[in-house]
């Protein structure tokens, strides 16, 4: 297991503090904010934590309401709002500084059977045929700011490869459209609760991006103000992020400085496991 992927179990594996109260740390290497995957997946956790075993979260509302503080602990509080035969609810609020930063709805059911469909996943070339992030990062980091680099090299727990990726500085205008494979770089625990916990994590990685594509600007450019202002994620089976899966993103609209995003995640098999939406905020000071 890479120290990356430690990281981050670690990360998510958040320390009890009172019953329904939990307390999460983030990473020495976050910037000027928390990365809003962070939250998301430590939410879920927090709400994992009060709910009996064999119910299983298949979806969860977000709102960021404040900029995360990386360098204080977060607090987790969360409301036990209903356990019923089938269906258990978790409300979770996330505060730093006497303030909610963020809050979370989460739905969790037992097994059921029922009807089954979804929509096929996109024909794109295998991972294996397309170049690394890292590939990406290096072959432009020359051109970044010293105090850029490190962070944008950094070993992370999650690997991408993009189908049809942009350039970083200066890019050219493209459809609203954004397909990425992902996986962890070594194995994750099997559980169910750990595996949605870093799903949701890695769902906020590039899934604003795809709201800036049409517009040919990068936050690299220091001009882009983005920011998630919410997040949701429906699961619909088990998944093992060990595994390559397509993220297939498009952004129906953009509009009031906010980017419209949706996202489909796929097995390698083309087996459709999550959907997830969001709406981000795109401030241009150009």
């Amino acid at each position: 297991m890479t120290d990356a992927v430690e990281d981050l179990i670690s990360l998510l594996d958040l320390e009890q503090i009172e019953l329904n109260l939990y307390r999460g740390h983030s990473p020495e290497t976050s910037w000027q904010r928390v990365f809003g995957g962070q939250v998301i997946g430590q939410a879920l956790m927090a709400a994992y934590k009060t709910v009996d075993e064999g119910r299983i979260c298949h979806s969860l509302h977000a709102y960021f309401i404040r900029p995360g503080d990386p360098k204080v602990p977060i607090l987790y509080e969360v409301d036990r709002a209903r356990d019923g035969r089938s269906f258990t609810t978790r409300r979770v609020v996330a505060i730093q500084h006497g303030k909610q930063i963020f809050n979370l709805a989460a739905s969790f059911q037992v097994e059921e059977k029922g009807f089954e469909h979804q929509l096929n996943m996109p024909d794109v070339p295998a991972p294996e045929d397309l170049p690394t992030e890292r590939e990406r990062r290096e072959a432009i980091i020359d051109k970044l700011p010293e105090a850029v680099r490190t962070h944008f090299t950094r070993p992370r727990p999650i690997e991408m490869r993009a189908v049809d990726p942009q350039q970083y500085i200066d890019p050219e205008p493209a459809d609203p459209e954004f397909k990425v494979w992902f996986r962890a770089t070594s194995p994750m625990p099997e559980d169910i609760a750990m595996q949605q916990c870093v799903l949701a994590y890695a769902s906020d990685m590039t899934l604003l991006d795809t709201c800036i594509r049409p517009h040919g600007v990068s936050w690299m450019s220091g001009k882009l103000q983005s920011a998630s202002l919410d997040h949701a994620m429906w699961f619909h089976h088990p998944f093992q992020t060990n595994d390559w899966m397509l993220y297939d993103q498009d952004s129906p609209n953009a509009v009031g400085a906010r980017g419209f995003n949706r996202g489909s995640i796929y097995t390698r098999e083309g087996l459709l496991v999550a959907s997830v939406a969001q709406e981000g905020l795109i401030r241009y000071r150009g």
